[in-house]
């Protein structure tokens, strides 16, 4: 059992809490047996794994380290104290492992992507990932301005679309050519003029979603063919940019 603080085990992940180190290593952090099943079914081999003997104690952790320990043999148990080191939650999750980045493969072009436009809470953009997985989206651009895709609060809200929907950090460039040739690039605006459902969601498409607190940026303008509008009651102004992004893309898996 691990029980030093100072062991190079537990200096490791502690080290991939800056992100400087994440993408030296090409490594992050993961905690919670909800999210470490997705990394090993993703077919993904952690390259370290530290839990908590009481998670020995529960069906669903015990399952999930069997897997684990034949998948890499760098798996082991720790104390209390190492395992509030290495946990970035106030409730250590009983289970930390450290996996690589993902780079899973890029459709060109993708027949539905999603470009993130300076979307800079990191829990909204992890709630915007998880939403994409679950709407079918083929791919995710983010765009200068937004948070990380490993930002640990972005992991956690994002329940596991890391390990299924391709994402790329990109610049307007790259984003631009990537949706060249789309035919409907749609920039979410509550100013739109185009009512959500009547939006044609035929694919391949785009869709673009900023901050709710910035906008749309001038690059992402200029990109966009149609701005779509969610109608609001109330005098409401706008909605959170991981609501909104969520009511669209729904929408769009229904009308594909």
């Amino acid at each position: 059992m691990i029980t030093s603080l100072s062991n190079p085990k537990i200096k490791l992940i502690r080290s991939l809490a800056r992100r400087r180190a994440r993408y030296a290593a090409q490594q992050f952090v993961v905690e919670g047996v909800r999210l470490i099943e997705e990394v090993i079914g993703a077919g993904i081999a952690p390259a370290l794994v530290l839990y908590a003997a009481r998670a020995e104690n529960d069906p669903r952790a015990h399952a999930l380290l069997e897997r684990l320990r034949a998948a890499t043999p760098e798996v082991f148990a720790a104390s209390d104290e190492v395992m509030q080191a290495a946990s970035s939650t106030e409730t250590p999750q009983g289970i930390v492992a450290v996996a690589p980045f993902v780079a899973l493969p890029m459709p060109a072009p993708p027949p539905f992507a999603l470009i993130l436009d300076a979307v800079r809470d990191p829990g909204n953009v992890g709630t915007i990932l998880r939403s994409a997985r679950a709407a079918g989206v083929d791919a995710v651009f983010f765009a200068p301005g937004t948070a990380y895709p490993y930002n640990d609060k972005v992991v956690r809200a994002a329940m596991g679309a890391h390990f299924r929907v391709p994402l790329r950090v990109a610049s307007w460039e790259q984003i631009a050519d990537a949706a060249r040739g789309v035919p409907r690039v749609y920039l979410a605006d509550a100013r739109g003029d185009v009512v959500y459902t009547r939006a044609d969601w035929t694919r391949p498409l785009a869709l673009i979603v900023g901050g709710e607190a910035e906008g749309a940026s001038d690059a992402a303008r200029q990109i966009a063919t149609a701005r779509v509008s969610i109608p609001m009651h109330g005098g409401a102004e706008s909605l959170n940019a991981a609501m909104a992004a969520t009511v669209l893309l729904f929408e769009a898996a229904r009308k594909s």
